[in-house]
């Protein structure tokens, strides 16, 4: 059966049993490590969990009757009377013998309406999960940095280097010089002309992408403002970053590997970064937007005969 959109995206419902799993998945990286031992346990065996009582999950765990209650709520549930009434759904739902899933929470045989609504719910918490977790003090200091920056320098492979395109592209628009590489050769060749006074910005889903890495360490030995945009913080490509400013873990599956989640919460951080820059240079800003638009108009004019 189709589920009620509307339903999907009440903000103040607990999430589906189905998406129990993929909802570990996403703030394990965020929890401490008692409250890890809980997630993992909730979601690896449902049926058996459903069945103890918030005594007999922290003792299974090895964790304490708080720890549960904590992971409970940071899980989207009230408490852990909720979180129970979700595992029974869930254990059910993976006994009922439902065809196999092709993402964390979509079916081979679900109607399109409701992938739609899946996707469109994943979408909407990736983004909500962003926003809560991004430190906007570190988002000060970068829009700060690309504010007065010579130039910026920005590298991505893969996927995000279609986020870093699109954040070369609103830079130049409003006067910057910036540049987005994908080439790591010429990635790192650009950076060592880097110095004080410059910004190079890593974008890397994972915190561990070489191609990424090397060149921002580089700008980092150079002397350069360095900021890294990544969902693993604690990853490699925080100790070459002055300003990190982490998106939120993608639910990856076997047909929709990080490219979509990741890419919205790196989008979303992207446009913050953006639309702070263009706020502090406005007097410049505005201008130069204004004359793109101009450069460009004719191409979006009905054409005549």
């Amino acid at each position: 059966m189709t589920p009620d959109v509307k339903e999907i995206f009440r903000g103040d419902s607990p999430p589906a049993p189905a998406a129990l799993a993929a909802k570990v998945r996403t703030l394990a990286p965020s929890m401490t490590r008692s409250m890890q031992l809980v997630a993992e346990a909730v979601a690896g065996d449902p049926a058996g969990c459903a069945a103890l009582t918030v005594t007999g999950l922290a003792e299974l765990t090895g964790t304490s009757e708080a720890t549960v209650v904590r992971t409970a709520r940071l899980l989207g549930y009230p408490g852990y009377r909720d979180l129970r009434l979700a595992l029974a759904g869930l254990a059910a739902h993976q006994e009922s013998g439902r065809s196999p899933a092709v993402t964390a929470d979509i079916a081979v045989d679900d109607p399109i309406a409701e992938v739609v609504a899946k996707l469109a719910f994943d979408e909407q918490q990736t983004l909500a999960d962003t926003a809560a977790g991004l430190d906007t003090v570190q988002l000060g200091a970068a829009v700060a940095a690309a504010s007065t920056a010579r130039r910026i320098d920005i590298y991505g492979v893969g996927a995000s280097s279609l986020v870093g395109q699109d954040l070369a592209q609103k830079l130049l628009r409003i006067g910057l010089i910036a540049h987005a590489h994908t080439d790591p050769h010429l990635a790192v060749t650009n950076a060592v002309q880097l110095r004080a006074g410059d910004v190079a910005i890593a974008i890397t889903h994972s915190g561990s992408t070489g191609d990424v890495i090397e060149p921002l360490r580089v700008a980092f030995d150079r002397g350069a403002t360095t900021v890294a945009i990544t969902g693993r913080p604690d990853g490699p490509v925080s100790q070459y970053a002055d300003h990190v400013l982490t998106t939120s873990t993608a639910r990856e599956s076997e047909l929709r590997p990080a490219a979509m989640s990741s890419r919205t919460s790196q989008l979303l951080v992207v446009d913050c970064l953006f639309i702070g820059v263009a706020q502090r240079t406005y007097e410049t800003a505005a201008p130069a937007l204004a004359a793109s638009y101009e450069a460009l108009a004719h191409r979006h004019s009905p054409r005549t005969r």
